[in-house]
């Protein structure tokens, strides 16, 4: 029983082996001086032989292959391994020459090399090397490529696939092939597929690249299905960009919607207050790589109740300190509160330095979800749009459910007879800026995640946020989140037409008009109103 079991195994051996090994006349070829010839063996092996001619033209590629004698050898380090059967060869040959392969060689080694790891048994190398073959596949491919579309299970991989065959089978000599792989590409949204499909329409001197008439229609009708699908695309990008900027616009809108309607204060220092959540950020970033470096990657959920705290600090210091004594005296405490900004400025100059300071994305921030070719959503500006739904509904819990909330809500609209009632307007007016603050800072430890952090990054935000208050209602939670989006949407399409500069000027002469026809703003406060 053991003799025939070691026999058995000593068969099974010998059979894998007499698979592993690759013919020696598919390999001389690749040691020829004419470009053409190594091309040709070079497919030629690939057909042949996919899995065993992967390690042979992975060491052509790294310039590990060489010539001994009549063979052709794999040199790795100290070790020669004859090529055809992968074993190693004892005593090394020392006079060996080296094969070498220029720029054109190396283009059609890389298809190769790509197309030999759609065999892989490792779904990710396949699926990475589809998309290297997609648009580098030629008809001397279609082979490989028929074998590995038999073989293939996974349907995002099988897709990917097609399009690489129907690139390859551009190059047939039938027209009905062309036609249907015309036709195939064209079901497409990448905008490199249509870069492909360009030449077809094309003319050189007085004749059409494409022969065939009935192609270059359906490469017409192909090109223009995939611009629509890229023009949908850009919008949906557009539309989403639009979004995180509105959110941003939103968490810097939402505590000036709350000061300006309690207390009518025009802050100029609030964009600051986004720049004191962002440095926040900044600073615990700075204490998890010192202290914490294993944890490093949860350093922003540390920089939340840091930014607001930070932040909604300052604001109360602000307004005991100061804007407390101007109250009634509009043009005095925008002065006072523009000068504040620029302290603020100049003492983070000062503490960090006038130039940006990194902030990285944690790795749970990085890359993004590719919905199409052109269309990726990066998790930054997802999770940034998630975190200002979050501080909203947590905003209108405060303002709608809680006793604070309540008596914000009198002092908005009739700070007289809220007084008389009981409420302590001074109290309110210090807790109501100190959320404000907070809310900014927290705007501003997001802010840190998509823009450059540095002491001027404030100015940029004030003028809009004032824009979202004034165009949504003054003291309108509602109105803030419909302007902040809107404006944010908006600005985003008109950049994508315009530019920056001319978009930033419409939106802005809208605002005006707007404003004149309805100085209440998108919702008005319900309720009487008394001049004090």
């Amino acid at each position: 029983m053991g003799k025939s079991r070691f026999l058995l195994c000593g068969w099974l051996l010998s059979v894998s082996l007499a698979q592993a090994a690759v013919d020696p006349a598919l390999l001389k070829p690749l040691a020829s001086d004419d470009s053409d010839t190594k091309i040709a063996a070079i497919t030629a092996l690939a057909e042949a032989a996919p899995a065993e001619a992967l390690p042979v033209l992975k060491a052509l590629a790294d310039d590990s292959l060489a010539v001994a004698g009549e063979r052709v050898v794999i040199v790795a380090g100290e070790r020669v391994l004859d090529a055809a059967t992968n074993a190693e060869i004892s005593p090394a040959p020392v006079a060996r020459e080296s094969i070498g392969i220029n720029n054109r060689v190396r283009r059609e080694l890389s298809a190769a090399l790509a197309a030999l790891r759609l065999f892989s048994s490792e779904r990710e190398v396949r699926w990475q090397a589809a998309q290297e073959v997609t648009l580098s596949a030629d008809a001397k491919m279609l082979p490989l490529l028929d074998r590995a579309l038999a073989a293939e299970k996974d349907p995002e991989i099988r897709t990917r696939l097609q399009l690489a065959q129907a690139q390859a089978s551009l190059g047939s000599t039938d027209a009905e092939v062309r036609l249907a792989a015309v036709k195939t590409l064209g079901e497409s949204s990448d905008p490199k597929v249509r870069q492909l499909l360009l030449p077809l329409s094309e003319k050189r001197g007085d004749n059409w690249l494409e022969p065939d008439s009935a192609v270059r229609a359906a490469a017409g009708t192909s090109i223009r299905s995939i611009e629509q699908r890229l023009a949908w695309a850009d919008n949906l990008g557009r539309a989403f960009t639009g979004l995180s900027l509105g959110s941003i616009l939103l968490l810097a809108a939402l505590g000036l919607a709350i000061t300006y309607g309690v207390m009518g204060v025009i802050n100029m220092a609030h964009g600051e207050l986004l720049m004191v959540g962002a440095y926040s950020a900044w600073a615990m970033q700075s204490v998890f790589r010192a202290y914490l470096p294993g944890a490093l990657d949860w350093y922003l959920l540390a920089a939340i109740p840091v930014g607001f705290l930070a932040a909604a600090l300052i604001g109360v210091l602000m307004e005991r300190l100061i804007i407390r004594h101007l109250y009634g005296r509009p043009l005095e405490t925008l002065l006072a509160t523009w000068g504040i900004s620029l302290f603020l400025m100049q003492v983070a100059r000062t503490l960090f330095g006038a130039q940006n300071v990194e902030v990285a994305n944690p790795v749970w921030m990085a890359g993004g979800i590719e919905l199409l070719p052109n269309l990726l959503l990066p998790w930054n500006r997802i999770i940034i749009v998630a975190f200002s739904i979050a501080v909203l509904v947590a905003m209108w819990a405060i303002l709608n459910l809680s006793r604070l909330g309540m008596f914000v809500r009198a002092v908005t609209q009739n700070r007289p007879m809220a007084g008389c009632v009981g409420v302590p307007t001074g109290r309110i007016d210090t807790l109501a800026f100190g959320l404000g603050a907070g809310i900014a800072g927290l705007g501003g430890v997001a802010l840190s995640q998509i823009a450059n952090v540095g002491p001027d990054m404030g100015q940029g935000y004030i003028v809009d946020s004032f824009m979202v208050v004034v165009l949504g209602g003054v003291g309108q939670l509602a109105g803030a989140v419909w302007a902040a989006l809107g404006l944010g949407v908006f600005t985003k399409f008109l950049e994508g037409w315009t530019g920056a500069v001319v978009a930033k000027i419409v939106v802005l002469v809208f605002i005006i008009i707007f404003i004149q026809k309805r100085p209440q703003g998108l919702f008005a406060l319900k309720g009487r109103f008394v001049e004090s």
